[in-house]
């Protein structure tokens, strides 16, 4: 049987009843299936009840009538998408990865306004592409889990003899986003002063493997500063994870997407060797290997092979610099499967810029010089939770121009920096040129440098932002404005 007409009868994520641990899954995330016909979508913002912690938490959800989480679209097919604000507060939706016209992009005032509770807004554009993508509230609604994926399926993706996994990370708090901001900001426990200036003349000597280090005389690079009551992987912890039922001996691809508002991870394949193939939903050429990190907003998809064995394994998501973590569990008919628990005995990778490095685009950008060059300096501090983008007044493209943009970070802290309605190449990390990925959303980690560039060829008045929603909601939030 080939797999394709193996996964034809089967459901992602039945219950596997082969012992007394097993784990039964999430129905609207198992019961998510492509639904990629011609005409308007429907989806609604909607109030969800979920249990977290043996609690109830009430969450945001973006359903489909049917019950189903998120979107799956046909690459070839228009978007066309009817959103139903149920969710009983004004809101909005960000499309991310997708470059839609300027007034359908989802940011609040820029330039559309927010959707009202009840009201019904249609959004009609050209998908162009496919890709592992996700959609999500471009305000402090993030947090309470108002986001889901979107994922672009192409003609060759239908055709492929492989079985999808999609799964969107996520932290948890039963605390309101407006309160841990509050408190951020009230906080005087961080390093006190602003070190950005200081740091100018050693940024050149510094790499972003280096992020979490100390040096002499000055405190450790901040990784976490919020402490979550969870992490999520499809809305479930490791107490009670989503299990994926798989073929034996299949092909599976892994469409990873890191929601999180202030959380990085490494993906941990365990014993199965993975294939890296695409990174914000752009194809790159393959990296194999069983860790791979990914930030604030970005996606990663990983081919497994899996063994001709009735093993279940689990696919962990590393909480950075704690011992905290999350995932779900891919496992065979009849395969036992036990409980994971929520720390593991070791913390999670500091997310760098080594396997960036690594990365080059499957479809490159051409090679000219840049009509236009931005040098954009990343600064602030704990202390006040101040951020901000230095360089970032200003802006201003043409159509048609290729943009440069050079990030430097002077702050202790990482920043995932993300671009609304394009795609740019990265060019250079740390002052060594390269050929790198295509993305959206990319990582500067304290005292790195990341330059990418990209076609100036969707008018408008961009963000351009640190995707950890704490730092972009103090001020890290900048406008790429076509003239």
């Amino acid at each position: 049987m080939k797999r394709r007409e193996f996964l034809g009868g089967l459901m992602s994520g039945v219950v596997v009843a082969a012992s007394d641990t097993a784990l039964h899954p999430n129905k609207s995330w198992a019961e998510a299936k492509a639904t990629s016909s011609a005409g308007t979508r429907n989806l609604a913002i909607t109030k969800r009840v979920i249990e977290v912690n043996g609690k109830a938490a009430d969450v945001f959800g973006l359903l489909q009538p049917d019950g189903a989480v998120g979107l799956t679209l046909d690459a070839e097919a228009p978007f066309d998408v009817t959103l139903s604000n149920q969710g009983g507060e004004a809101t909005l939706i960000h499309w991310h990865g997708l470059t839609p016209p300027w007034n359908m992009d989802g940011v609040p005032d820029n330039p559309a306004a927010l959707l009202k509770a009840k009201e019904t807004r249609r959004y009609m554009f050209s998908v162009r592409s496919g890709g592992t993508h996700w959609m999500h509230a471009h305000t402090l609604q993030e947090q309470n889990l108002l986001a889901a994926p979107l994922i672009v399926r192409t003609a060759d993706d239908r055709q492929r003899d492989e079985q999808e996994v999609v799964i969107l990370l996520h932290d948890f708090s039963f605390t309101p986003a407006e309160e841990l901001l509050a408190k951020l900001k009230e906080s005087s426990g961080g390093h006190g002063m602003d070190h950005s200036a200081m740091m100018q003349g050693m940024a050149s000597n510094m790499q972003g493997h280096m992020s979490g280090m100390a040096m002499p005389g000055m405190a450790a690079f901040d990784l976490n500063d919020i402490e979550y009551d969870a992490y999520l992987a499809n809305d479930r912890t490791l107490d009670d994870p989503e299990v994926f039922t798989v073929e034996s001996g299949g092909r599976v691809r892994l469409r990873i997407i890191n929601g999180a508002t202030a959380t990085a991870f490494t993906i941990d394949t365990g014993t199965l060797m993975g294939q890296l193939i695409a990174v914000d939903g752009q194809p790159v050429r393959p990296v194999s290997g069983t860790s791979f990190p990914i930030s604030m907003g970005q996606r990663l998809d990983i081919r497994l092979e899996m063994p001709k064995t009735a093993h279940a394994h689990p696919i962990l998501a590393l909480r950075e610099g704690t011992e905290h973590r999350t995932g779900v569990i891919l496992a065979p008919t009849g395969a036992k499967i036990a409980r994971i628990a929520s720390r593991g005995k070791d913390s999670g990778p500091v997310v760098g810029l080594d396997l960036e490095m690594r990365l080059a685009a499957a479809a490159p950008l051409t090679v000219r010089a840049a009509d236009r060059r931005f040098e954009l300096t990343l600064a602030g501090s704990m202390s006040g939770y101040d951020w901000r983008i230095e360089g970032g007044d200003g802006l201003d493209v043409r159509e048609g121009e290729r943009i440069e943009v050079v990030m430097r970070n002077m702050s202790m802290m990482s920043h995932p920096m993300h671009l609304h309605g394009h795609h740019f190449q990265v060019v250079d990390i740390g002052g060594k040129p390269l050929g790198g990925a295509v993305r959206d959303t990319v990582l500067v980690p304290p005292m790195g440098s990341v330059s990418v560039v990209f076609e100036a060829s969707n008018a408008g008045r961009w963000p351009l932002h640190c995707h950890h929603l704490y730092h972009m909601a103090s001020g890290m939030m900048s406008f790429v404005a076509y003239a």
